[in-house]
């Protein structure tokens, strides 16, 4: 299902007319299809911060009615486009595992800045559009590369953290799931369970890839119902 989701709106962007020729270059030259060298993944259910701004309104970015629609992603493709266009590429490298040595508190959703201080704005908190999600639901990542996975370790915020008012840090977080590892594919899916929620949260999923010490940090809003 999701495989073909980033393809096809790709393919929407290039045959449309462009609406903003600086932007569509910025498109054009910085997509991660453009440079197969930055081809990476994330996750897509539920929607990640970057992935989620780009599939809402990568085509239709220049439209005014997103400010008042969705905020976050105004202020998002408003400080740099670049960040919804490498929604893959939230990840650091030779970390170790020493997450919480490396990223700050109030960092996590970016990465640690992960794109050179322009995904800084994943960070900013405020109203996140947010997926519906039960006490059990599925992650599921997106990887154009296929570097599968060593682990993934999800958490999710703790019940009376408030992702509209509260930078997130470490300890707003617990970890629900910690799985196996995975051969290399395109999709990689699996459950978690977080029970005892209720309103908007946010899932961290930390993906580990296999072919090299890359790690990656997703933040994913979500309200539990």
């Amino acid at each position: 299902m999701y495989a073909a989701t980033p393809v096809r709106r790709w393919t929407v962007r290039l045959a449309a007319p462009a609406v903003a020729a600086v932007v569509g270059l910025i498109a054009l030259f910085l997509s991660p299809w453009a440079q197969s060298a930055s081809a990476h993944g994330s996750i897509v259910e539920p929607a990640g911060r970057a992935y989620g701004c780009w599939d809402r309104w990568g085509d239709d970015h220049m439209n005014p009615a997103m400010e008042q629609e969705d905020p976050m992603c105004y202020q998002a493709f408003q400080a740099n486009p670049n960040t919804m266009w490498n929604w893959m590429s939230l990840f650091q490298e030779n970390l170790a595992g020493n997450w919480q040595s490396k990223i700050s508190n109030g960092n996590l959703c970016s990465a640690g800045d992960a794109q050179g201080g322009l995904a800084s704005s994943l960070d900013n908190v405020g109203p996140w559009t947010t997926t519906d999600v039960g006490s059990n639901f599925n992650v599921h990542l997106y990887d154009t590369a296929s570097h599968g996975a060593d682990f993934f370790e999800v958490y999710v915020t703790k019940q009376g953290f408030n992702p509209e008012t509260d930078a997130l840090g470490w300890d707003d977080l617990e970890l629900v799931e910690t799985t196996g590892s995975y051969p290399p594919a395109s999709d990689i899916e699996f459950s978690v369970s977080a029970p005892g929620r209720s309103g908007h949260h946010i899932v961290y999923t930390i993906w580990q890839a296999s072919h090299l010490d890359q790690t990656y940090f997703i933040c994913s809003d979500v309200n539990f119902t």
